[in-house]
């Protein structure tokens, strides 16, 4: 036998009390090659990365259970758009119990209630996802912009803490410091 592949029983280790403790009938101390295999990164499908970047992808494709979904090219479980529209079509046109659809369509009845009146009221257009997060800077009126702009034009020098307590006196609205600070900066980004 090679060195190779030598019997621990032939060799003093502690690997041939594993193999009686076992009961192997041999134990084999070979010497080990590492081999490194790099994965290649997977490439996302096109579809699901446009999804994704719009917002319209369905973080539960995984639980829509609906026949025409499954085992599809044309109805697709990622699609969020598309899994709302036809689960909206099978109550309205089939027929088919909202507890029925929404668990076929794996989404809960409350969802299935929202898209329904999302659809009322704006049609498809009403189906796709709201923007997160604020609107934007809802404490800076036009009006506390002009009053950042019009002193900063006048070259007074104040911090975005004073700026923030002379907000308040003028115009009655607690404005944080931080929020100053980025009409600060929009006000020197416009002036260049």
């Amino acid at each position: 036998m090679s060195n190779f592949a030598a019997p621990l029983r032939d060799q003093p280790s502690a690997g041939y009390g594993l193999a009686l403790k076992y009961g192997l009938d041999r134990v084999y101390n070979m010497d080990a090659i590492l081999i490194t295999m790099i994965r290649r990164p997977t490439k996302v499908d096109p579809k699901l990365r446009s999804l994704r970047e719009s917002g319209t992808a369905n973080p539960h494709a995984q639980d829509v259970r609906d026949p025409a979904f499954v085992d599809s090219d044309f109805f697709d479980p990622r699609d969020l758009i598309q899994v709302k529209y036809e689960m909206l079509r099978r109550v309205r046109t089939d027929g088919q119990s909202i507890a029925k659809a929404s668990a076929q369509f794996g989404v809960s009845r409350p969802t299935f209630y929202k898209a329904r009146s999302d659809f009322d009221r704006s049609g498809l257009v009403g189906l796709l996802p709201a923007k997160r997060g604020p609107r934007g800077a809802h404490k800076i009126t036009p009006e506390v912009a002009r009053f950042i702009e019009e002193t900063v034009a006048r070259g007074e020098e104040l911090s975005a803490r004073q700026f923030a307590e002379r907000i308040a006196e003028h115009f009655g609205v607690v404005v944080h410091q931080r929020t100053v600070k980025r009409a600060l900066a929009r006000v020197k980004k416009k002036a260049k």
